[in-house]
């Protein structure tokens, strides 16, 4: 396919390059970033759109993503889709995509889960919004930077995925490392702890495949000083998003606010931008019962 990809900060640019690499036309755009190898760069954002089956975004938030929205749906060709693989709130991912549509063009909302080492490895998870057609449509794309991908539903649906599943490991992760600071304070080996927990029914995706404990189960960013393989403050952009969707809901999230605002602290207070959301273990190992 002619693909036009904007967007090549530390996920959009593996991503480009697998889709080069797969044999497809990439013309990319960043307002900072080089191209890949393998990717033709562009003037702009809508000069990456022209000509292109399929105008990939991968953006920081949904204010960018309508300034690049108004600059690209205009160029698109009849038939085109706009496939947008940031994470952004549901608001801006269904305004998007009515904007798309006004224009009788399609538009897919695609976040992902996987990060950097799932773009770069090409095993990254979609979870997609909009239209069945352009969801297959852009089907082999997925197949090319990706291992699975899912139609939730319509526009929005896959931001409305995302950020429930970031909120859950949110949640989870902060209660994995409550865990283990408690089991230190009780004298109860960390091994001992995972062995029955990660078999038991505290099992969890942070417990099991992203322990925040060094040494214990399988390879993770604890292992490495708590380098990011996905940054605390990342997980605080998406508990955000989900606050914002909670409120504009009208939810009850008391969980999902906690999580919040204890990420905004560890952040914005307590030394934790710029490592690994689960070093919140070393955060809780420091404290004591308020």
């Amino acid at each position: 396919m002619r693909i036009g990809f904007i967007g090549l900060g530390n996920m959009g640019a593996p991503m480009a390059a697998n889709l080069a690499k797969a044999g497809h036309e990439v013309k990319g755009f960043d307002v900072s970033a080089p191209c890949p190898e393998g990717v033709t760069p562009a003037g702009s954002a809508a000069q990456a759109a022209v000509d292109a089956e399929v105008v990939i975004t991968m953006l920081p938030n949904g204010e960018i993503l309508r300034t690049v929205a108004n600059a690209v749906i205009p160029a698109l060709a009849e038939g085109a889709v706009l496939l947008d693989c940031s994470t952004v709130d549901v608001d801006s991912a269904r305004a998007v995509a009515a904007q798309a549509a006004a224009a009788g063009r399609m538009a897919v909302d695609a976040p992902v889960s996987g990060g950097v080492g799932g773009a770069t490895a090409g095993t990254l998870t979609f979870m997609a919004g909009g239209p069945v057609d352009a969801f297959e449509k852009v089907r082999p794309l997925f197949e090319v930077m990706g291992s699975r991908a899912v139609h939730c539903g319509e526009a929005g649906a896959g931001q409305a995925a995302k950020i429930c599943n970031n909120m859950i490991l949110g949640v989870t992760m902060i209660a994995t490392c409550e865990a283990f600071a408690l089991a230190d304070r009780l004298g109860l080996d960390r091994q001992k702890m995972f062995d029955v927990v990660s078999t038991s029914s505290g099992y969890s995706w942070s417990m099991n495949a992203y322990c925040p404990a060094p040494g214990i189960g399988p390879k993770s960013p604890a292992d490495n000083g708590y380098r990011p393989g996905f940054a605390a403050e990342l997980m605080l952009k998406d508990l955000r998003l989900s606050q914002l969707a909670a409120t504009e809901a009208d939810a009850d999230t008391p969980m999902g606010q906690l999580a919040m605002q204890l990420y905004e602290r560890f952040v914005e207070d307590e030394g934790g931008l710029g490592k690994d959301f689960s070093a919140m273990l070393p955060r809780f190992e420091d404290r004591h019962r308020s």
